[in-house]
Parts: C-alpha cells; structure tokens; sequence
C-alpha cells in the first residue's frame, strides 16, 4: 500500500506539471495563431506578402510546437491516469523531442531578431511612402493599421513628422496624414498647421511593441523549457518506481 501510495504521488505531481505544459503550450499555440490570421496587428499586415515572410515562418514553427506540445500532453495524461506503461514512455522520447525543438525557437529568435527589426522599419518606411497613393487600394489596410497607431500613440511617422515629405500622393505638399493630428476626418491627407500636428515618431512605441512580444514569446518558450526538465524527470521516477515495484504489467 506504501508503495501504491508512492506512485500515485508521482502521478499526481507529473499530471499537475503536466497541465502547465498543456496551458504554456495552448499559449504558444495561440501566439501563432494570432501572428498568422490576426489582420489588425501592424506586425502580421506588414510581413503578409512578399517573397520574404519572417512572420509565417515564425508562425508555423509555433504552430508545429504548439500542437506537438499538445498531443504530448493529452499522450502524458492518458499514459499516466490509465497506468499505461509503455505509453509513459512513449510520452517521454515525445518530451525529449519537443525540448530539442524549444530550444531552436529562442536560438532562431536571437539569430533573427536583428533583422526581422530592420526589415520591420523597412517595410513601415515604404507603407508611408505609398500611403494615400489611388493605385493601391490593396495597401489600405496597411494604412488604416498605421492611422490607428498614430492616432492613438498621438504620434506621426516613423522617426517624426518630416518623414511625411517624402510620401508623393499628397495633392500639396503641406498635406500630413489627418491620423497625426486631432482630426476625426476620415480622410487620407489633411491640410492643418504644422504646429498643430503630433510631432513625435512612433519608433519607440512601435520597438516597444516589437520587444514586448519577443519577450512575451522568450518567456512562453523559458517557462515550458523549464516545465519540462520537472516533466522528464518525473517521468523517469514514475517509470523506474513501476519497473522497481513490478506494479504495472509489461505489455
């Protein structure tokens, strides 16, 4: 009975790290989701098209781990509340391999970090250049996203407000978007006084936002890293206290 008693406490404990794996997981899951379907983030448009497409990269990897994670979960239950030894195993080599594809994710973030975040300003550069151009109705959405984020951040271009010269659609030159000012025209271009527009850059709200999500998404990935060394190791106890004892039949 003492032993019994023994296994079922390492049961216990093994299921309990177990779901935090499945919700660390589910997260992950949801990360690329939003990163692949989400059209009202300025981050997914931007990286939507093209021949270079970072996001979708990203995206799928996280998909791929998020779901691996999730079986790995449901197999780690099942195996563990039905005493199925061989399925415990099983759910360990499972463990092993989702820890060596962790892994990779904070390294390819790391290694591509610092030119995601170029290319990021790069293609943000290039939506101000073709912003309010007639020719391009495709792009509008681009150029809604980048009004919202002005508008509400209170803050104009990239770098500042001058960046707007270089945008050749204006039917003036005067012209400055109406989302870097306090206007609720709905308009492309508004003719207002320069001293009355936002003339502050988005840059350090727009790299806020770009770090905040690489660390959200570190710190996802630390915490399931983390989960699993208890995870593996727990596993390897159960399994040796079973072999130990001869309390579940080999099958």
């Amino acid at each position: 009975m003492k032993t019994r008693n023994k296994v079922l406490a390492w049961k216990y404990y093994l299921n309990v790290f177990n779901g935090i794996f499945l919700a660390l997981g589910i997260m992950l899951l949801m990360f690329g989701l939003w990163l692949l379907f989400d059209r009202n983030n300025l981050f997914s448009v931007l990286f939507s098209s093209g021949e270079n497409q970072p996001v979708s990269c990203i995206s799928f990897i996280l998909l791929g781990a998020g779901s691996l994670i999730t079986f790995t979960s449901a197999m780690g239950f099942l195996g563990s509340v039905q005493e199925i030894k061989s399925l415990l195993v099983t759910y360990m080599c499972f463990q092993v391999l989702v820890f060596v594809t962790q892994i990779t994710i904070p390294v390819l973030v790391f290694l591509k970090k610092e030119v995601v975040h170029h290319q990021w300003n790069t293609r943000i550069d290039e939506v101000i250049s073709e912003y309010g151009n007639k020719s391009l109705a495709e792009k509008e959405l681009e150029w809604n996203i980048l009004n919202a984020v002005q508008h509400n951040m209170e803050c104009c271009g990239r770098y500042d407000v001058t960046q707007w010269e270089k945008n050749k659609n204006k039917e003036s030159s005067t012209q400055i978007p109406c989302s870097c000012t306090k206007s609720s025209l709905k308009e492309w271009f508004c003719d207002v006084p320069r001293n009355s527009t936002y003339s502050m850059g988005c840059e350090e709200y727009l790299d806020t936002w770009f770090e905040n999500n690489v660390l959200i998404l570190t710190g996802i990935n630390i915490s399931l890293l983390i989960t699993q060394i208890f995870m593996i190791k727990l596993t390897m106890q159960l399994l040796r206290n079973i072999r130990k004892n001869n309390i579940w039949p080999d099958e």
